[in-house]
């Protein structure tokens, strides 16, 4: 069994079938959450994504009836003191964003499969390697 952990763009991209032109992000995580569930695989859900979705205006209630449909597939995680410290101290001295560090640390704590499109994780190939959704579908 592999376990995933989607960056929380993957997640906006799975929930609100983002696409742009050229580049089809919705279509990629739901793509990548359909094979996840093929293969009876797992998605590790962390309270970081958690917190990041109501920092973006998603409402508690629509984050767990949304994930309650994956709930064969869904892992929740809650980051530990240690992580949180860690990735404040990523996060200043690589000058990326505090959750986004928090984000690889988690993905490499739980020997989780990290999937994201962004590029801050570029800087963190030490701590875990980034993968994008559509390299595996």
């Amino acid at each position: 069994m592999k376990k995933y952990y989607l960056d929380t763009s993957i997640w906006l991209d799975f929930f609100e079938r983002r696409d742009e032109l050229n580049i089809p992000k919705g279509r990629w995580a739901q793509a990548l959450i359909k094979k996840i569930t093929k293969d009876n695989d797992k998605i590790l859900f962390s309270d970081n994504n958690f917190l990041e979705l109501i920092s973006i205006g998603y409402l508690e209630f629509e984050i767990k009836e949304i994930l309650q449909l994956l709930e064969a597939i869904i892992i929740f995680i809650e980051s530990t003191e240690k992580e949180i410290g860690k990735a404040k101290d990523l996060a200043q001295k690589r000058n990326i964003p505090k959750r986004d560090a928090l984000h690889a640390l988690i993905a490499r704590d739980n020997n989780a499969i990290l999937v994201t499109l962004d590029n801050h994780f570029k800087k963190l190939i030490d701590i875990t390697k980034p993968y994008s959704s559509q390299e595996f579908i």
